[in-house]
């Protein structure tokens, strides 16, 4: 039979129309009958009638709703005898097909699950059709209802058509609403790293819409946008995601996850929101850099001005309560609570990682406040520079507090630990002074303090190697760090950083950090003693191994600088006698200070110029101890 009879004209009852009356229409034996029956359905049957809508389910069969919705899409088998009814055939297959789907039981079979593509198919040939709404309302109740329904819309082009229908949808309207939960059912169910293989461009897109809700609603979608947004940026794979947002045309999106974030942050919400809202923010920091922290927000659908400091203010006092109640909460997991159980376990690791975000959210800070300070500039006023600067000292204060509470326990090794020596390290590499009585008095402590997959101190010393580096500038502050053992703590990292089977750093920085501060030492030995002991011998060998294939003159000046102090102290025949130093060490380190020697003059570049004062060093420590290394001057003078 042929669905010919158009849909408004096949009602006409004489009185109001019963269940039954609509049952005995369905199981007619005409199109025309069954068509009736649904139009009555549509009219009187309620969404949450699971039992009525059974029957009629039951009733209809799936045969005929299939045919009318193919006839609706125009591949029925004589679908150009239907073209004036097409619309109308849609509309009624859709809107039957969605509230059927109330019922679990249907919105979990292979049939329903089966009509999705469909429905895709509807819903990718324009956007905002009337049949749009219940389009959204039978792809969620169906991947809702079955774990097939969700890999069945992702592999038929969902994501896409989900991308193209959201940038139509008004904000905050019901099928914006159930469009964000479809995508965090799709996200829940499915790999985010395939996705983002898959859908980097869609996900960006993506983005920029959620954003615009996160900012100007102002309903429980704020959250579920909120919710998202994390969910897509903050994951672990979200560093593939970092450079495609960085480059989006549209540039309002940062703007509104601002606006967003402040809103969240300023009202009174559950702490659990602002946590995420401070998960987000870290990875906005992290996408955009510091300077959004402070951004001026020019949004024409934003009416209330924002200062340009109000997001900085909240993000950093949020940040330091949420480290304030981690770290006492951590505290009590690691000192006082119950041991070895699961739930603790648990516990203690969800806390760590929120603890990290705070804490990269304030280094952050930290990084700000030292550009605007070194670029005197006047993006924040003096006022709330005042306020950045006395937060960060309560908080680095805080931070302490939970080291010496770790010492006295004599715990030195965790994530947690050496996330907090992180911390102070970036804050003492621009205010060294600060704390100054609290940090000698743990400093020691925090040189041993280990990540919990580190064999050995290695990180905590790289993270305070900026603020020793200072220290080390004045005759005071050595004398202090080699009482504490400071020496042969820097030259082990150095020896990890450039020995043989060094340790892979992100840059050069925390290598020439090192080799300052050892510098620095080196040429106050005499005022302050120190032994020339193994650590001392595994170092020279070190700085042979760095410089043996290098053109870089640079490292070669450096390395040949502090090697020309170190033979101060010692002499070739003391070096060949210990049985840890060999002849090929030996012959590297003569190749070294003869390369040293021989670019004096050689390069006018600028940066040769900066190492002119390191081969002072080198010549004029060559001129007091070449008389005891034979086989260098024999090099060098070659």
């Amino acid at each position: 039979m042929d669905l010919q009879t158009q849909p408004e004209q096949s009602q006409s009852h004489s009185h109001s129309p019963s269940l039954e009356d609509c049952l005995k229409l369905l199981k007619g034996e005409r199109d025309e009958q069954r068509l009736a029956g649904l139009l009555l359905v549509t009219k009187f049957c309620k969404g949450d009638d699971v039992v009525s809508l059974r029957k009629v389910h039951d009733a209809v069969g799936v045969r005929f709703l299939d045919r009318l919705l193919r006839t609706g899409l125009g591949t029925g088998s004589n679908s150009n005898s239907v073209d004036s009814n097409r619309d109308a055939y849609l509309q009624l297959s859709v809107t039957v097909l969605a509230a059927f789907c109330r019922v679990p039981e249907i919105a979990s079979s292979e049939d329903m699950v089966a009509k999705i593509p469909f429905i895709v198919e509807i819903m990718s040939k324009e956007p905002g059709a009337s049949v749009i709404e219940e389009c959204f309302e039978f792809l969620y109740l169906v991947t809702t209802a079955s774990g097939d329904g969700v890999t069945t819309l992702y592999e038929c082009g969902g994501m896409r058509v989900l991308v193209f229908q959201m940038s139509t949808l008004p904000d905050g309207s019901h099928p914006m609403e159930v469009a964000i939960k479809l995508v965090q059912l799709i996200l829940s169910k499915l790999s985010l790293e395939i996705i983002m293989n898959d859908h980097l461009s869609e996900l960006s897109m993506m983005v920029v819409t959620i954003a615009r809700q996160f900012a100007i609603l102002h309903s429980a979608l704020k959250f579920d946008s909120l919710h998202l947004l994390v969910a897509i940026i903050s994951s672990h794979y979200s560093a593939l995601f970092h450079d495609p947002l960085r480059v989006l045309p549209e540039r309002n999106w940062s703007m509104y996850m601002h606006v967003g974030i402040v809103a969240i942050l300023q009202n009174r919400v559950a702490p659990a929101e602002k946590l995420q809202a401070l998960i987000l923010a870290e990875s906005m920091v992290s996408i955009m850099g510091e300077e959004w922290l402070i951004t001026k927000i020019e949004l024409p659908d934003i009416q209330d001005s924002i200062p340009a400091d109000r997001c900085l203010l909240l993000v950093l006092e949020s940040a330091r309560v949420e480290i304030a109640v981690l770290l006492n909460e951590l505290a009590y997991l690691k000192y006082e609570a119950p041991k070895n159980t699961s739930t603790t376990s648990e516990s203690f690791l969800l806390k760590q990682r929120n603890l990290a975000v705070a804490f990269s959210l304030v280094e952050k800070i930290i990084k700000l406040i030292s550009n605007i300070g070194e670029n005197q500039g006047d993006s924040i006023n003096e006022n709330t520079f005042t306020k950045v600067i006395n937060g960060l000292d309560e908080t680095i204060g805080v931070v302490l507090e939970y080291l010496q509470d770790a010492k006295e326990h004599g715990q030195k090794k965790g994530n947690d630990l050496l996330a907090s020596v992180r911390l102070v390290g970036s804050y003492l590499a621009e205010t060294p002074v600060a704390c100054k009585e609290k940090v000698r008095e743990l400093l020691q402590y925090m040189l041993l303090v280990e990540g919990e997959d580190e064999p050995s101190p290695f990180y905590s010393i790289c993270f305070l190697l900026p603020m020793l580096c200072q220290t080390t500038m004045n005759i005071e502050g050595c004398k202090a760090l080699v009482s504490y053992g400071v020496y042969k703590a820097v030259v082990e990292c150095l020896i990890k950083l450039i020995g043989p089977g060094c340790n892979v750093v992100e840059n050069n920085d925390c290598i020439f950090l090192a080799c300052d501060t050892i510098l620095n030492l080196l040429l106050k030995k005499e005022q302050v003693q120190f032994p020339v002991d193994d650590s001392t011998l595994h170092l020279l060998k070190a700085l042979a191994y760095w410089t043996d294939n290098t053109n870089d003159t640079s490292i070669i000046v450096m390395a040949s600088s502090i090697c020309a102090l170190i033979f101060d102290m010692t002499s070739e025949e003391a070096l060949v006698k210990n049985p840890n130093f060999d002849n090929n060490s030996l012959n590297r380190l003569s190749k070294l200070i003869a390369t040293s020697l021989a670019s004096r003059g050689q390069d006018k570049s600028d940066a040769a110029k900066a190492d002119t004062d390191l081969l002072e060093i080198v010549m004029a420590g060559y001129s007091r101890w070449a008389h005891r290394f034979p086989c260098i001057r024999e090099r060098v003078e070659r």
